[in-house]
């Protein structure tokens, strides 16, 4: 187990003024036939995960997890690196992502919920329930060689957190999956992508060395990472130009830095 530290290595962390790289956010991998069975759209057919992992490789691209391509990047790499990033720890990435993540070659980060080990996606109220990980499960994951990080105790937006809520989301969620893996988590993920300076100063306090959002704008850096969502309906076609609207995205940002 390492020492009892809040401060996540160094090296994940890139430099502020570098381009974000490109992370790709995945949630529920499982088989499903009609939309309406999906209306949140979280969810991709294993047939689909694996078509998009080839379509990486064709580009000459790997998916790896935020922790590898970020230390990657550090060391002054990187270049043929995506992150794939998989929000709530549900159960089905044991059994349907994790196999292919393997046969090809990937790794990944999973974001979990500590607080809700065993149960399900109670914050979706219209979506279908979906079992969440067990402790069992999150350390049959690490154990695998995937990075596990935090995505808070219970899923709540901590925008609207008071500072002692959302200091037990951050820290609070680091030390159970300390307890649950044996090893801090360098990761966070901000619940329904809702982040402001407060939450994302608040992160970085608590020692994680990076943290994935969904669309930051000017808060973007290592602790309010953007990342690109990935449907069941993204082929090599639409997956061609997500990657050409985050390259445009990030050389935008580049000019009004």
């Amino acid at each position: 187990m390492p020492a009892d530290t809040d401060t996540a290595p160094a090296a994940v962390v890139p430099a502020r003024r570098t381009a974000s790289p490109w992370v790709l956010m995945y949630h529920s991998v499982a088989e499903f036939t009609d939309p309406a069975e999906d209306p949140y759209g979280i969810t991709v057919t294993p047939l689909a995960l694996e078509a998009q992992l080839l379509w990486l490789r064709s580009r000459g691209l790997r998916g790896v997890s935020v922790g590898e391509l970020l230390r990657a990047r550090a060391a002054g790499g990187g270049a043929g690196l995506v992150g794939l990033t998989f929000d709530d720890g549900y159960t089905d990435f044991l059994t349907h992502a994790l196999p292919l993540l393997r046969r090809h070659g990937c790794t990944a980060t999973l974001f979990v919920l500590p607080g809700r080990l065993g149960v399900d996606n109670v914050w979706d109220p219209l979506g279908p329930r979906k079992s969440l990980l067990t402790a069992e499960g999150i350390r049959e994951v690490a154990a695998a060689g995937q990075e596990i990080g935090s995505h808070g105790l219970l899923h709540q937006d901590l925008t609207a957190a008071p500072d002692d809520v959302l200091l037990q989301e951050l820290r609070g969620s680091r030390d159970l999956l300390r307890e649950l893996t044996g090893t801090l988590p360098e990761g966070f993920c901000y619940p329904y992508g809702h982040l402001d300076a407060r939450v994302v100063d608040a992160t970085r306090a608590a020692g994680y060395g990076y943290a994935c959002a969904i669309d930051p704008g000017r808060l973007a850096g290592p602790h309010a990472l953007p990342r690109t969502h990935v449907s069941q309906a993204d082929g090599g076609t639409r997956l061609r130009v997500k990657h050409l609207r985050h390259r445009v995205r990030e050389l935008r940002r580049a000019v009004h830095r």
